[in-house]
């Protein structure tokens, strides 16, 4: 029903915002990682997805979140594609794992770090890594998760870890932990460099 909505931010708080459009306020549940970025902007664009609750103890109703990019949003739908993992509980995950650590989490099979967020249990996990792994594992969404430099620096900096013979998994935490620290903008030849002192 609605792509995106742009417009004067009204109020804000970690939970959600108010955008001023042509006179309507509408009102956007958000995760802290949009929240994070919104700063001191007068005015935001925010990608939304719609969900109608309809049930039998309230009244129908509309409930719009927000996200500050289109990848977000497209995680969000991947996430509450799975069982038992509703709108809540998705917004919770990207609240509290950035969209890259969480796509590093799920196709890692690191249920740990996807049990680290409140409310998530060891099924709860494995489940979501089930459901998603070969999807991210083969970059179906729509947008890339991670920005395609990340990827191919990343991707790069794996295989070159795995030539020298360390394992893929281990290796891949030890790329993410720097890439957390320093930065995407370093080259292969660097994440290679700064992983093995990591590993």
């Amino acid at each position: 029903m609605y792509s995106y909505i742009e417009g004067k931010l009204i109020e804000k708080n970690p939970a959600y915002i108010v955008l001023e459009c042509n006179g309507i306020g509408y009102l956007l549940n958000i995760s802290l990682n949009t929240f994070s970025k919104l700063k001191d902007k007068e005015s935001f664009r925010l990608y939304t997805h719609l969900t109608i609750k309809n049930e039998a103890t309230t009244p129908v109703g509309f409930v719009l979140y927000g996200f500050a990019d289109e990848n977000e949003r497209e995680f969000f739908r991947q996430l509450i594609s799975v069982s038992w993992v509703g709108n809540s509980t998705a917004l919770l995950l990207l609240s509290s794992l950035s969209p890259d650590k969480l796509f590093n989490a799920i196709v890692e099979n690191d249920a740990a770090t996807l049990q680290s967020v409140k409310g998530i249990g060891t099924k709860s996990a494995q489940r979501i890594i089930i459901d998603l792994k070969d999807k991210l594992d083969k970059r179906k969404l729509t947008g890339d998760i991670l920005e395609p430099a990340y990827n191919t620096n990343r991707d790069e900096a794996l295989s070159g870890l795995a030539v020298l013979g360390f394992n893929k998994i281990i290796a891949g935490k030890a790329v993410t932990k720097v890439i957390d620290r320093k930065g995407m903008d370093l080259s292969v030849e660097e994440l290679i460099k700064e992983a093995l002192k990591i590993l």
